[in-house]
């Protein structure tokens, strides 16, 4: 189980981060008027699982919708969470089906 606590917004570089066991984790995203687009998902091997990836795509998208913004996945394996993820489906601009 992650620390939603330890996910960090760098915008700076334009991804979200989370540090495990000095491995970082990170989502690449451009923003552009109330909308991210989230173009990479860049995950070290050695933490790389079906669950760990589950709960970062989640702790990212929760934080996403609290900064009320539509998200557009470029990313095949971001694209591939939102379908098997109903709930974040309505964060989708308008026009945009995965």
């Amino acid at each position: 189980m992650i620390d939603v606590a330890d996910l960090v917004d760098n915008d700076f570089l334009r991804q979200y981060e989370l540090k495990i066991d000095n491995h970082l984790a990170k989502i690449e995203y451009s923003l552009q008027e109330r909308k991210i687009f989230l173009t990479k998902l860049i995950i070290p091997e050695e933490i790389n699982n079906e669950t760990f990836s589950e709960e970062f795509l989640t702790a990212v998208f929760e934080q996403i919708e609290e900064r009320n913004l539509s998200v557009v996945p470029t990313s095949p394996e971001i694209a591939k969470f939102v379908r098997s993820n109903r709930k974040y489906k309505r964060m989708l601009p308008v026009g945009v089906r995965i």
